[in-house]
């Protein structure tokens, strides 16, 4: 791997790695209690590939390749991202969309997007000499950060809302990470989190304060092109709560294009369920920054955040792409769960449901053409979160066992 800096995404300033661990001296000042993250940080590349690395995308040299990390030492053994773009078929001929893919991500070790930000964190945590690691979260970061953590012998120490989908809890506790439920929300679990990685000496690996959050997560980008590759596509849907999954996206895509081996970058689009929607609201309004949500609530656990932390970026970068947000009902993510499953094999929790629900806007709305590639990035397994699946299904009644009835039923 070349070296690299940091640079802010709010000012500018350049950093050496040595300088800073989270988010840019400049700005910091400027951050607000439960407010959105100033200073947020992004890495910066000398050198980028400028051919496609021959080994597979979760291969340690791929992964060298385009991650800030000095060599495949440090990286958990946990084999992460690698995840199938699905073609199809069915979903395609029900939209009317032949250029339709599913990025698949639920097939992750943890089952989720958010095994690409930790294996990354954690690798710099070893590099740096922590053997500890927090972070707060709604339930999937944590589960990833517990995950590559097992693999990779540190510590995890994980703040949640207490109401987080009891699978995820379960989940957690099973890789043996400490769990600290909150009596409060995310928000307040990021507060606390944040005090405490500062009282106690952790690395922290909360979403955007942590610079390493988004390159992690670029690797969803630089898989989808790699796999449409020569093409491009032309727009991503990707689900949104605080932001740092589609920044990563479109850092992947932007990397690739500052390479070469892609000639643009495509429109990135944000779906978020109506009830949580601070930073669609923005985009819509074509506001600077966003207004929080007080009580914001979802079926969509993971999309849930009153102020998304990556907002300031993830508006930029949508802009930047010539992208757009849409906003979701809770009745709409529901019923996107079975009709994805049923019509790709994809089983989806809520949150990564949510992008099939926001393409059906984005068609309605006119941002999304039926003829265009199309990719919807799907973040995490239904597995997760079965109770709200069973809200869009109707149970069958029970037959009795004979001929005569399976007949009669079908």
């Amino acid at each position: 791997m070349a070296g690299f800096r940091f640079r802010c995404t709010e000012c500018a300033t350049p950093y050496d790695e040595n300088d800073v661990r989270l988010v840019c001296a400049a700005c910091a000042d400027k951050q607000e209690p439960g407010g959105v993250t100033r200073g947020v940080l992004e890495v910066e590349l000398d050198e980028l590939p400028t051919n496609w690395p021959q080994a597979p995308p979760s291969h340690p040299d791929f992964l060298t390749a385009f991650l800030p990390i000095p060599s495949a030492e440090h990286l958990p053994p946990l084999p992460v991202g690698g995840t199938p773009l699905v073609a199809a078929p069915q979903l395609r001929q029900a939209l009317g969309m032949p250029r339709l893919w599913v990025k698949d991500d639920t097939r992750n070790p943890s089952g989720s997007t958010k095994d690409r930000a930790s294996l990354l964190v954690v690798a710099k945590a070893r590099e740096y000499g922590y053997d500890t690691v927090a972070a707060a979260s709604t339930g999937n970061a944590a589960t990833a950060l517990a995950a590559v953590s097992a693999s990779a012998g540190t510590r995890a120490i994980l703040f949640v809302p207490a109401n987080a989908p009891e699978a995820k809890l379960v989940q957690m506790l099973s890789y043996g990470a400490t769990v600290l439920p909150i009596d409060g929300n995310y928000d307040d679990a990021f507060e606390l989190c944040l005090a405490a990685c500062e009282e106690f000496g952790w690395y922290n690996r909360n979403t955007a304060l942590n610079p390493f959050t988004i390159e992690g997560k670029k690797t969803a980008g630089l898989e989808i092109a790699a796999s449409l590759a020569p093409e491009v596509p032309d727009a991503v849907l990707v689900p949104v709560g605080d932001g740092v999954i589609l920044a990563g996206v479109a850092k992947g895509f932007s990397d690739l294009d500052r390479s070469g081996l892609i000639d643009r970058v495509p429109r990135l689009i944000a779906v978020q369920p109506e009830g949580a929607a601070a930073i669609v609201t923005a985009l819509t309004e074509g506001r600077e920054t966003i207004r929080p949500i007080p009580g914001a609530q979802s079926v969509a656990d993971s999309l849930t955040v009153e102020a998304p932390r990556n907002a300031l970026q993830c508006m930029n970068v949508i802009r930047a792409s010539g992208g757009s947000g849409v906003a979701v009902s809770d009745e709409a993510i529901l019923t996107a769960i079975p009709r994805l499953a049923s019509l790709s094999g994809v089983f989806a929790e809520p949150s990564a449901a949510a992008g099939l629900a926001g393409l059906d806007v984005a068609l309605e709305e006119g941002l999304v053409e039926r003829g265009e590639r199309v990719v919807v990035l799907v973040t995490g397994t239904g597995l997760k979160d079965v109770p709200a699946a069973a809200r869009a299904v109707e149970r069958p009644g029970v037959i009795a066992p004979t001929l005569e009835a399976v007949a009669a039923r079908v």
